[in-house]
């Protein structure tokens, strides 16, 4: 799917960069109020760069964009005060220990009371939602072609993953499914596969067959999560395999021991995603 931009739209003057010293890493960038043509609210992002990213000029490295950008990395911001998902101290860690390429992580806030209805592919009735399809709009028509414009990042889909989990792990799921010539790795944690009676599965049944390449896909549960989640996410591993995805290949499926429906919980997985999505290569990402 070709993705539509107007260069000549520059977003400069609508998006303010937070100063660095006002954040919990200097490596760490906030651009307060990200506008678009397709959702009415603002919303902030929050850019995690790579150790040596300032020292290598002439390097472009793989991007990650991660739902619930306010959760990742900054205790004052968390839905649960102090309580993140310790993304930048992972991924520094993986990246200083060679177990992963260095990447780029895009942490896009939500918007708070509009959250499930951006995050859900399908109305329902008693919940509302259903806008997920804008969304998408809105992170593959601006944000990326804008993040791609202040940082060096690579822009192919084998190198563009998406993520998030509950219903941004749902949401995760529907727009790889949707734009698979876009996001090549996704990582779908603890996902609300029972939104509108499971209906995502049957996306799934329906889209998979006629996608040429398939996204490679971290997919996980806690086992603490409660039995009906734990069986959702078990039938939903199980329809990606029996359409062509391969365990240990193009997607990982892990019951977490222990796992809870948390951002603690999400804390102790991140690394491991990071591993099978982005695994250290022999090549050098170059601009």
């Amino acid at each position: 799917m070709d993705l539509e931009f107007n260069e000549g739209d520059s977003r400069e003057e609508a998006v303010l960069t937070q100063p660095d010293d006002a954040l919990p890493h200097p490596r760490l960038r906030l651009h307060k109020a990200f506008k678009s043509t397709h959702l009415p609210d603002d919303r902030d992002v929050i850019v995690y760069l790579p150790p040596g990213y300032d020292e290598d000029a002439g390097r472009a490295y793989p991007v990650l964009y991660l739902h619930d950008g306010q959760n990742l990395f900054d205790g004052r911001t968390s839905f649960v005060k102090d309580r993140t998902w310790q993304v930048r101290e992972h991924a520094d860690a993986a990246v200083e220990a060679g177990e992963i390429e260095p990447v780029v992580i895009v942490g896009i806030y939500n918007t708070g009371d509009r959250r499930i209805a951006e995050y859900t592919h399908e109305y329902n009735w008693q919940m509302g939602g259903g806008e997920a399809d804008v969304y998408g709009k809105l992170i593959t028509l601006e944000l990326m072609p804008w993040i791609a414009s202040q940082y060096r990042v690579r822009q192919d889909r084998e190198n563009t993953g998406l993520g998030g989990s509950s219903l941004g792990g749902l949401v995760s799921l529907y727009l790889g499914l949707r734009y698979p010539t876009v996001f090549g790795k996704l990582a779908v944690m603890s996902p609300s596969v029972w939104w509108n009676h499971k209906s995502i599965l049957g996306y799934l049944n329906e889209h998979a067959p006629q996608m040429w390449e398939r996204p490679k896909v971290w997919l996980d549960v806690g086992d603490r999560e409660g039995q009906k989640a734990v069986r959702d996410v078990e039938h939903l591993a199980r329809r990606l395999k029996a359409n062509g995805w391969k365990a240990g290949e193009t997607m990982h499926f892990e019951m977490v021991q222990g796992g809870t429906h948390d951002e603690a919980s999400w804390a102790t997985r991140v690394r491991a995603m990071l591993r099978f999505l982005y695994p250290k290569s022999s090549k050098v990402s170059a601009g």
